[in-house]
């Protein structure tokens, strides 16, 4: 087992350093000056200048990259062109946000997810089943942008339920030490502050849970009539087990190993994905911190969000490659 995890864990060592090249190349192709961007389009071409040589700009890319890499092993991601402010200083204020939403889109995920899938398994054919896969169908197609902006015009404009933007009102202040709004009101026995967080959630989950909880239920159902052809699961409904005992332990038990593969791929990716619905809901996380570092061509930003999310991507794929085997031994064993 030790060397199966050794491999993995070498294994992420090129790819980070692929990460590494792939992020720096991509962001010195977008277009725009960012010391232009900085001193507006009226500055001086001395001043531009001046400030390229002090960001470092006007060095050979290959230079360039070599001294990211070399501050990167320091611990030193560089400064917000922006705001003068540590890179990872505004990062770790701004992921507990987009961890806060990407968990309670995937409880939903899951919650639904695995319902729908098992029931359309079990009543495999029936009206359920041909429903919900088509509706998890829609959910797989449907952009999360435009479903988020149809949750804000039904439930915020119209009904007047939910918030439509941000994490929490102007009426309550929330400084707790952990940064997820949810468990700081409740440290703080501000419960108020509790509801008003968990209704301005609600719907940003909703849109972001939309495609994870299709996957989820296709995954599960197909999964559970895989291994309801098995000889093991035929054997337990000769030997008279109750139908519970078959579903759950014999047939679900051993269905949710490719599931659980999917749910910790899947955690990443709403992670490092949740940019489309900050930037609907204005939800102050790490996706809309993203975008505005585009829009800005603010370079240090983009570089250390980026290779962040790639580093999320790997650690989420070397842990559920572990898992993967110890769940399954003939992985390991091959």
């Amino acid at each position: 087992m030790f060397s199966f995890i050794l491999k993995r864990v070498l294994w992420t060592i090129p790819t980070l350093f692929g990460v590494t090249v792939i992020v720096f190349a991509m962001v010195h192709l977008v277009p725009g000056d960012p010391a232009l961007v900085i001193l507006g389009e009226h500055a001086s071409k001395e001043s531009v200048e001046a400030l390229r040589e002090q960001m470092g700009l006007n060095k050979p890319l290959l230079e360039q990259y070599f001294l990211y890499i070399n501050h990167i092993f320091h611990g030193d991601f560089g400064k917000s062109l922006m705001s003068g402010e540590p890179v990872i200083s505004e990062f770790l204020q701004r992921f507990p946000a987009t961890i806060e939403l990407s968990l309670s889109a995937l409880v939903i995920s899951i919650v639904l997810g695995l319902f729908a899938g098992i029931l359309a398994a079990i009543k495999r054919y029936s009206f359920f089943d041909y429903t919900s896969m088509s509706v998890a169908l829609a959910g797989v197609s449907m952009p999360v942008f435009w479903l988020g902006l149809m949750l804000v015009y039904v439930f915020s404009v119209k009904l007047g339920w939910f918030p439509s933007y941000g994490r929490l009102s102007d009426d309550f202040y929330l400084d707790g030490p952990t940064g997820f709004y949810l468990i700081d009101s409740l440290l703080a026995h501000d419960y108020g502050a509790f509801i008003d967080a968990l209704k301005h959630l609600v719907l940003p989950s909703i849109a972001l849970a939309t495609i994870p909880t299709a996957i989820i239920a296709r995954m599960t159902r197909a999964s559970m009539l895989e291994v309801a052809k098995e000889d093991y699961v035929r054997t337990a409904k000769a030997k008279g087990c109750s139908p519970f005992r078959v579903v759950v332990i014999h047939t679900l038990r051993n269905a949710l190993i490719p599931v659980t593969t999917l749910v910790g791929l899947m955690l990443a990716g709403l992670l490092g994905g949740s940019i489309l619905t900050e930037t609907t809901f204005a939800w102050p996380g790490v996706g809309k911190w993203m975008v505005n570092a585009l829009n800005q061509r603010d370079f240090p930003i983009i570089q250390t969000s980026s290779l962040i999310v790639a580093v999320i991507f790997i650690g989420a794929n070397l842990v559920v490659d572990i898992l993967y085997a110890f769940i399954n031994p003939r992985i390991r064993l091959s």
